[in-house]
């Protein structure tokens, strides 16, 4: 593990921090991601479809996609492992690496470990490590051991992340469908759930594979943020990386002091050795003293040579002894506090009494509340009734009476016969001649939807809306009639909502086409 070349700032991070910084190198690396998996997912998609066609079970080929996806994890694994270190990989090098890298691990990842809550922590741990056996065993419960928690949650919160891509990526087809068509698109598409096509089942297949490529690089992504996070916790990555520095630092400062040291050194080798030019002191020697016994043997300097005076201040001494000693760099003492279990027979230490006044005080107050509180808050209300008295009385007496009010509206009804006319045109163009043009476009409505029921062969029910009767016009045989019909809806809901009327050619023309299509007699 080259420590030195991290490009993420290694701290001691929480779990849901370390999924975001997994997350992040995901968004900075996105390019080296997508493209080796595009270009090995759509072959791997196309070849199972395919399988599937040829078998008659193409929604099978969803399963066996969902199934083989830690295949597809090794790529962003492989990528971020890379790139974290500042060695991104190109998307030649990441697919010819998964030729020959982390194929080992995958026999556990496609079979009994499929179904495991924390496999984006743990595929890490075996395809960057490489450890088998027991020591794969310690390895994964010692990282395991505190976020185990934290990686299943994460596999929750992923699996409903790429149930919604898809769901979306279904229901964006509904965008497309006008709002007048969707709710025969809607039953249409849950009869068509019993047994879908062929193309639907591809284009299930297709937005479920879309939902695991956009999700699945961000879920191994996070499961390696997990896995860094955890082992800058055990191994002290982050301590690590700030001893190596410190050590670079002062190599790139060595050579100044080492230069300072010299240049020192050679300017007290050039100052002359007075020591050496010094006589050295007499030593006196006792008058009872032998002289074999001390000839030759040198004797201790005095006080005098060594302090320059024949008596040395003790008091200066010592208080500057007694300051040394209690200098917080040299004191040796120190106070450890810890807690140790009382002995069984230790005589049990008398505890304060608490004093619980004011909880008998509060006891007291909630009883009383409780026991009258209804009859204060009946109380509070009649108070306030009489106090608002004013305002209500009179009314409940009667004295108010409320003032009539007079409203003058102007009703037009539309007055059509119980039948239609034998010349609907001619009735129609009267009408319209009239000035009732609301009238006309009424008539001419009315007779349409009756010519349209005989055609599509419906019994339409009372009070049918427009949109009902625009349903039930797709089921005539021509297409012609089908937008005749559509037209005439569209122009009499202006009219009658909006208040838009359309000019005399266009009505002469629409009236034209309806009698010439529906053939109403002239």
């Amino acid at each position: 593990m080259r420590a030195e070349h991290l490009t993420v700032e290694l701290r001691a991070r929480s779990p849901w921090e370390a999924v975001e910084l997994g997350t992040a190198l995901v968004r900075r690396h996105a390019r080296a991601i997508w493209r080796p998996w595009l270009w090995l997912a759509l072959p791997v998609f196309v070849l199972v479809n395919a399988s599937a066609w040829a078998l008659s079970m193409p929604l099978a080929s969803c399963l066996v996609l969902w199934w083989i996806k830690p295949v597809f994890d090794r790529i962003p694994l492989f990528v971020i492992s890379r790139g974290v270190f500042g060695n991104e990989p190109t998307p030649r090098q990441t697919l010819a690496a998964q030729l020959r890298w982390g194929w080992r691990p995958m026999l556990g990842y496609l079979t009994w470990r499929r179904f495991s809550p924390a496999r984006s922590l743990f595929l890490p741990v075996e395809l960057l490590e490489g450890d088998t056996g027991a020591r794969l065993r310690t390895r994964r419960r010692v990282l395991g051991a505190t976020i185990y928690g934290n990686a299943a949650a994460l596999s929750g919160v992923f699996l409903a992340f790429q149930l919604a891509v898809t769901l979306a990526c279904v229901a964006l087809v509904f965008i497309f469908i006008p709002l007048d068509y969707l709710p025969e698109a809607a039953r249409a598409g849950l009869a068509m759930m019993g047994s879908p096509p062929l193309w639907a089942q591809l284009g299930f297949n297709a937005c479920f594979w879309i939902g695991v490529g956009l999700v699945e690089p961000f879920f191994v992504g996070a499961g390696f943020g997990l896995y860094l996070n955890r082992r800058t916790q055990i191994e002290a990555w982050d301590v690590e990386i700030a001893f190596r520095r410190m050590r670079q630092r002062l190599l790139d400062a060595a050579a100044p002091v080492l230069l300072v040291c010299v240049l020192i050194g050679a300017g007290l080798s050039a100052t002359p050795a007075q020591a050496q030019d010094q006589t050295p002191p007499q030593i006196e020697r006792p008058a009872d003293a032998d002289d074999d016994d001390t000839e030759g043997v040198p004797k201790p300097p005095g006080v005098e040579q060594v302090f320059g005076q024949a008596r040395v201040d003790d008091h200066a001494f010592r208080k500057a002894a007694t300051q040394a000693m209690h200098d917080p760099l040299l004191d040796r003492h120190r106070t450890d506090r810890s807690w140790q279990r009382k002995p069984q027979d230790a005589p049990p230490d008398k505890q304060p009494e608490l004093d619980l006044s004011w909880l008998r005080k509060l006891e007291g107050a909630l009883a009383f509340i409780g026991e009258w509180g209804l009859w204060i808050l009946l109380a509070m209300l009649l108070g306030l009734l009489a106090f608002t008295a004013r305002h209500w009385w009179p009314w409940m007496r009667g004295v108010r009476a409320p003032r009539p009010v007079v409203v003058e509206a102007t009703v037009t009804a539309m007055a059509l016969p119980e039948r239609l006319p034998e010349d609907i045109a001619a009735s129609a163009r009267r009408l319209w001649a009239q000035g009732e043009h609301r009238h006309a476009l009424a008539l001419l409505y009315r007779a349409s939807v009756e010519a349209m029921a005989q055609r599509a062969g419906v019994v339409l029910p009372p009070g049918a809306t427009e949109s009902e009767c625009l349903r039930f016009s797709r089921r005539q045989p021509e297409e012609v009639d089908r937008g005749l019909f559509a037209r005439m809806v569209r122009t009499w809901q202006y009219a009658a909502y909006a208040q838009r009327l359309p000019e005399d050619a266009e009505f002469d023309a629409l009236l034209g086409e309806l009698q010439a299509r529906y053939r109403w007699s002239a």
